[in-house]
Protein backbone atom coordinates (compact mmCIF):
# COMPACT_ATOMS: atom_id res chain seq x y z
CA UNK A 1 0.00 0.00 0.00
CA UNK A 2 3.14 2.40 0.44
CA UNK A 3 4.10 1.98 -2.76
CA UNK A 4 0.68 2.68 -4.10
CA UNK A 5 0.02 5.43 -2.17
CA UNK A 6 3.84 6.87 -2.85
CA UNK A 7 3.07 6.86 -6.81
CA UNK A 8 -0.43 8.03 -6.66
CA UNK A 9 0.90 11.50 -4.27
CA UNK A 10 3.82 11.35 -6.70
CA UNK A 11 1.69 12.32 -9.52
CA UNK A 12 -0.55 14.60 -7.97
CA UNK A 13 2.46 16.76 -7.02
CA UNK A 14 3.46 16.26 -11.07
CA UNK A 15 -0.10 17.44 -11.70
CA UNK A 16 -0.07 19.85 -9.50
CA UNK A 17 3.39 21.24 -11.19
CA UNK A 18 2.45 21.19 -14.25
CA UNK A 19 -1.16 23.32 -13.73
CA UNK A 20 0.98 25.77 -12.14
CA UNK A 21 3.83 26.06 -14.21
CA UNK A 22 1.04 26.56 -16.98
CA UNK A 23 -0.76 29.37 -15.46
CA UNK A 24 2.65 31.28 -15.37
CA UNK A 25 2.99 30.66 -19.20
CA UNK A 26 0.17 31.66 -19.79
CA UNK A 27 0.17 34.51 -17.52
CA UNK A 28 3.32 36.04 -19.28
CA UNK A 29 1.80 35.73 -22.61
CA UNK A 30 -0.93 38.47 -21.81
CA UNK A 31 -3.43 38.19 -24.78
CA UNK A 32 -5.05 41.88 -23.94
CA UNK A 33 -1.20 43.58 -23.96
CA UNK A 34 -0.54 41.70 -27.44
CA UNK A 35 -3.46 42.98 -28.88
CA UNK A 36 -3.06 46.23 -27.64
CA UNK A 37 -0.02 46.45 -28.72
CA UNK A 38 -0.73 45.33 -32.80
CA UNK A 39 -3.80 47.13 -33.08
CA UNK A 40 -4.13 49.81 -36.04
CA UNK A 41 -3.07 53.05 -34.89
CA UNK A 42 -6.18 54.78 -36.82
CA UNK A 43 -8.45 54.08 -39.14
CA UNK A 44 -9.75 55.94 -42.27
CA UNK A 45 -12.80 55.63 -43.68
CA UNK A 46 -14.40 56.45 -47.78
CA UNK A 47 -17.09 58.67 -48.19
CA UNK A 48 -20.49 56.92 -47.79
CA UNK A 49 -19.24 53.15 -45.90
CA UNK A 50 -21.28 52.43 -43.68
CA UNK A 51 -19.35 50.20 -41.65
CA UNK A 52 -16.74 52.47 -40.98
CA UNK A 53 -18.52 53.62 -37.56
CA UNK A 54 -17.90 57.03 -35.63
CA UNK A 55 -15.05 58.87 -34.68
CA UNK A 56 -13.04 58.16 -37.87
CA UNK A 57 -11.96 60.71 -39.99
CA UNK A 58 -13.68 60.17 -43.59
CA UNK A 59 -11.59 60.65 -46.33
CA UNK A 60 -13.80 61.62 -49.32
CA UNK A 61 -14.07 59.19 -52.85
CA UNK A 62 -12.23 61.79 -55.19
CA UNK A 63 -10.32 64.05 -52.79
CA UNK A 64 -10.54 67.08 -54.70
CA UNK A 65 -12.23 68.53 -58.17
CA UNK A 66 -10.94 67.20 -61.69
CA UNK A 67 -7.99 69.76 -63.10
CA UNK A 68 -8.60 71.14 -66.53
CA UNK A 69 -6.76 70.11 -69.36
CA UNK A 70 -4.60 73.32 -69.17
CA UNK A 71 -3.69 72.74 -65.66
CA UNK A 72 -2.71 68.77 -65.88
CA UNK A 73 -0.54 70.35 -69.04
CA UNK A 74 1.16 73.15 -67.38
CA UNK A 75 2.12 71.34 -64.13
CA UNK A 76 2.69 67.84 -65.75
CA UNK A 77 3.32 67.40 -69.20
CA UNK A 78 5.53 70.55 -69.98
CA UNK A 79 8.47 69.06 -68.79
CA UNK A 80 8.82 67.57 -72.26
CA UNK A 81 6.17 68.03 -74.49
CA UNK A 82 6.93 72.17 -74.36
CA UNK A 83 10.12 70.86 -76.42
CA UNK A 84 9.78 67.85 -77.91
CA UNK A 85 12.01 66.35 -75.96
CA UNK A 86 12.61 62.47 -76.48
CA UNK A 87 10.13 62.90 -79.41
CA UNK A 88 7.26 63.67 -77.88
CA UNK A 89 4.67 65.52 -79.90
CA UNK A 90 6.00 68.89 -79.50
CA UNK A 91 3.21 71.41 -78.19
CA UNK A 92 1.71 73.80 -80.69
CA UNK A 93 3.74 72.65 -83.57
CA UNK A 94 1.11 70.33 -85.29
CA UNK A 95 2.43 66.76 -83.90
CA UNK A 96 -0.45 66.18 -81.27
CA UNK A 97 -2.96 66.66 -83.99
CA UNK A 98 -1.34 64.66 -86.38
CA UNK A 99 -1.40 61.70 -83.47
CA UNK A 100 -4.58 62.06 -83.07
CA UNK A 101 -5.65 61.70 -86.66
CA UNK A 102 -3.41 58.86 -86.49
CA UNK A 103 -4.52 57.12 -83.15
CA UNK A 104 -8.10 58.87 -81.99
CA UNK A 105 -8.13 60.21 -78.59
CA UNK A 106 -8.86 57.02 -77.28
CA UNK A 107 -5.63 55.57 -78.84
CA UNK A 108 -3.80 58.63 -76.97
CA UNK A 109 -5.51 58.28 -74.00
CA UNK A 110 -4.59 54.53 -73.70
CA UNK A 111 -1.05 55.16 -74.64
CA UNK A 112 -1.08 58.09 -71.83
CA UNK A 113 -2.19 56.10 -69.70
CA UNK A 114 0.34 52.86 -70.39
CA UNK A 115 3.05 54.87 -71.58
CA UNK A 116 5.03 54.74 -73.88
CA UNK A 117 8.94 55.17 -75.40
CA UNK A 118 10.43 57.10 -72.31
CA UNK A 119 6.68 58.54 -71.44
CA UNK A 120 6.22 56.40 -67.90
CA UNK A 121 2.43 55.47 -67.38
CA UNK A 122 0.35 58.40 -67.04
CA UNK A 123 3.55 60.37 -67.87
CA UNK A 124 4.44 62.18 -64.66
CA UNK A 125 1.04 62.68 -63.26
CA UNK A 126 0.55 59.53 -61.18
CA UNK A 127 -2.76 60.77 -59.55
CA UNK A 128 -4.67 61.86 -62.76
CA UNK A 129 -7.42 60.82 -62.98
CA UNK A 130 -8.26 59.22 -67.14
CA UNK A 131 -10.85 61.98 -67.62
CA UNK A 132 -8.19 64.58 -66.66
CA UNK A 133 -5.64 62.76 -68.70
CA UNK A 134 -8.46 63.32 -71.56
CA UNK A 135 -8.30 66.73 -71.11
CA UNK A 136 -4.89 67.31 -71.57
CA UNK A 137 -4.63 65.63 -74.59
CA UNK A 138 -7.83 67.78 -75.64
CA UNK A 139 -5.87 70.80 -74.58
CA UNK A 140 -2.87 69.98 -77.02
CA UNK A 141 -4.68 68.95 -79.63
CA UNK A 142 -7.15 72.06 -79.39
CA UNK A 143 -3.83 74.30 -79.09
CA UNK A 144 -2.06 72.26 -81.59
Amino acid sequence: MNKLAAKAASALCTLGLSMALATSVYAAVDRDAIIERIKPHGNICVEGDESCGTGAPVVAASSAAARSGEEVYNRFCTACHASGILDSPKFGSGAMTARADEKGLDGLLATAISGINAMPPKGTCNDCADEELEAAIQYMIDND
